[in-house]
């Protein structure tokens, strides 16, 4: 029998207290009845630690659980597999934890740069789409993050527009489902400590914008109102997406007067119209989510 996370995670509590304290004395119950098991299963004698109601633990006990451990192929008390990857669990023993590891695509991107080389049998392209831990991007050598909604939106990109010339090196990167969301949630909390801009391309309805706030986005990429208003339609702003409305009226409310973004959201908000990526056309802008307009 293998001591579960829970019991671990109490053997791994108790060693902590016991750097100040000669025992540690643990009411009985079911995962404290899991280590009095696992100890009598492999031969450790808890003698007067054990009554009815309680088990005492102490260093020398402590000490035989983690040589037992060790002879078993498994991860001492003190390691910590949570987080870890299977490859990085397997360092630390025989024990693989599916339940709490970090899953091959937590740190994974889907990121858009500059074709650098012609590969051998493939066409060549403009831009190469990267899957990357994002660990191995240094975020300090790019000027702004642009986040694109819509996988096909995001592998037709192309950063060339004007709204995009007053930064060096954009970094382009797909916003992300269940297989690259959790990436590049990390990618924006550690670029929102750079107070960067971060740029939000995706569809202008009630949906969209709430993901661009949500993210830490400060800009969105849009057309001119003009374009959007005259382009806007109902049926682009789904029934179902009600649910984001109010959230926005709070937000618009907190606006400053005169802030460009309070126009673009009389639209979805008073007009009930929206209007998907594709439709944006090629000229866009940046339209500052937050009370600056800079």
């Amino acid at each position: 029998m293998n001591l579960s996370s829970r019991a671990r995670n109490l053997l791994r509590d108790a060693s902590q207290t016991l750097r100040s304290a000669p025992s540690v004395d643990k009411q009985r119950s079911k995962v404290v009845n899991e280590v009095v098991a696992w100890c009598e299963a492999h031969d450790i004698e808890l003698g007067p630690r054990l009554s009815h109601a309680r088990l005492q633990l102490d260093p020398e006990l402590l000490a035989c659980i983690d040589e037992t451990l060790i002879a078993l192929g498994e991860p001492p008390i003190a390691a910590v597999l949570s987080g870890l990857t299977t490859a990085e669990q397997a360092h630390l023993g025989n024990r693989e934890a599916k339940s709490i590891r970090e899953k091959p695509r937590d740190r994974r991107v889907l990121a858009s740069f500059p074709a650098v080389a012609q590969r051998p049998g493939l066409t060549s392209r403009l831009r190469d789409v990267l899957d990357l831990d994002w660990l191995d991007l240094d975020l300090d050598a790019f000027g702004v993050l642009v986040q694109v909604e819509n996988l096909d939106g995001f592998y037709a990109f192309e950063p060339t527009m004007p709204a995009l010339a007053i930064w060096s090196c954009p970094l382009v990167l797909y916003r992300g489902d269940r297989h690259y969301g959790g990436g590049f949630a990390r990618v924006a909390k550690a670029w929102a400590a750079s107070a960067r801009p971060h740029l939000y391309l995706g569809d202008f309805d009630a949906k969209g914008v709430s993901i661009a706030l949500a993210s830490g986005a400060t800009h969105l990429l849009l057309p001119s109102r003009e374009d959007l208003a005259e382009r806007a339609h109902a049926g682009h702003l789904p029934p179902e997406q009600q649910r984001y409305q109010q959230a926005l009226r709070e937000h618009a409310s907190r606006l400053p007067i005169g802030h460009p973004l309070a126009d673009y959201l009389d639209i979805l908000l008073l007009e009930q119209r929206g209007l998907r990526q594709q439709w944006f056309g090629d000229v866009l802008q940046g339209v500052p989510l937050g009370a600056s307009v800079g």
